[in-house]
């Protein structure tokens, strides 16, 4: 189940004086069973991409494709597209509306077609999923905490059994505690649901430890498209585009500026740890050593 985007382009506001090119010549294949990170300052276009993965943005010129197919063909089924493409906005207040989360979350199974007992099925291991306890499925959405509301929110678009999952800054306005645990919760979707996972956040710790590629936008294009090793390696390139590596990258630059023989490329303080170790003489526990050649 791959997207394919085709020489994309989208200007708002065409042809007045508000005219705005949002995206410019836009390639990019997004294949099963992925965990994609994309970043971006505010402005670079990122929000306006992944609104066009499942058709919320038709796109100015260009083609987006999903399993071949020309999701702006004729008689395209939209519909099942975003069932099947499913996004998670930044602030869940837009995606919840009914009486009680376990009803919020049943809306969208119903919506394809399924009972109420199949949907509440799906509803309650997608919320199991989440981390959402039983005891608050009749609570209404808007009396959860702001964590407890994305959770819903994630849920009610993992109960329609989507294929990829896109989140538009999940973290966004949580602490560190939930912060990492919502993180964690997606990484073990990802890996328990076998499904592809685009992770939009301003967090460069964030993106370094969980995704294995990374999309960096600016100015409406994509200015690197790889392995997170690759792209912090241009941490002056991303600091000039108003981002910034992970403050794991900086450090183990000036450790190496100071004469010790690190890894400059370790993304992750697990990485860097065994790298300091190795650079110190210390022997580095053999379940640990893989840690030094991962390329993440």
């Amino acid at each position: 189940m791959s997207i394919k985007l085709e020489h994309v382009y989208y200007t708002y506001s065409p042809g007045t004086a508000y005219e705005i090119h949002a995206l410019e010549d836009i390639n990019l294949t997004i294949p099963d069973n992925q965990f994609i990170g994309m970043i971006g300052h505010t402005g670079s276009g990122k929000s306006t991409l992944i609104q066009h993965f499942n058709g919320l943005i038709r796109p100015t010129q260009g083609k987006i494709l999903y399993n071949g197919e020309d999701i702006w063909g004729e008689k395209y089924n939209l519909k099942k597209l975003r069932s099947e493409v499913g996004l998670v906005f930044q602030y869940p207040e837009h995606q919840l509306f009914e009486i009680d989360v376990l009803t919020d979350v049943c809306f969208g199974p119903k919506n394809q077609g399924l009972s109420q007992e199949e949907a509440e099925v799906e509803a309650r291991k997608a919320l199991e999923q989440v981390g959402i306890p039983e005891k608050l499925y009749k609570k209404s959405p808007f009396e959860l905490s702001g964590g407890q509301k994305k959770r819903v929110a994630i849920a009610g678009v993992l109960a329609m059994n989507p294929k990829i999952l896109i989140l538009d800054e999940p973290t966004a306005g949580l602490d560190p505690k939930g912060r990492d645990e919502i993180l964690d919760e997606i990484a073990n979707l990802h890996k328990m649901r076998g499904i592809s996972i685009i992770l939009v956040s301003h967090s460069m710790e964030d993106i370094a430890k969980y995704v294995e590629r990374i999309i960096v936008m600016d100015k409406g294009k994509v200015a690197f498209d790889d392995k997170p090793k690759q792209v912090f390696s241009h941490y002056k390139e991303l600091e000039k585009m108003g981002l910034a590596a992970p403050q794991i990258t900086y450090v183990m630059h000036a450790l190496k500026d100071r004469g010790m023989d690190v890894d400059v490329t370790a993304t992750t303080v697990e990485e860097a740890k065994n790298s300091i170790l190795k650079a110190l003489g210390v022997s580095v526990p053999k379940n640990e050593q893989k840690n030094l050649t991962d390329d993440n």
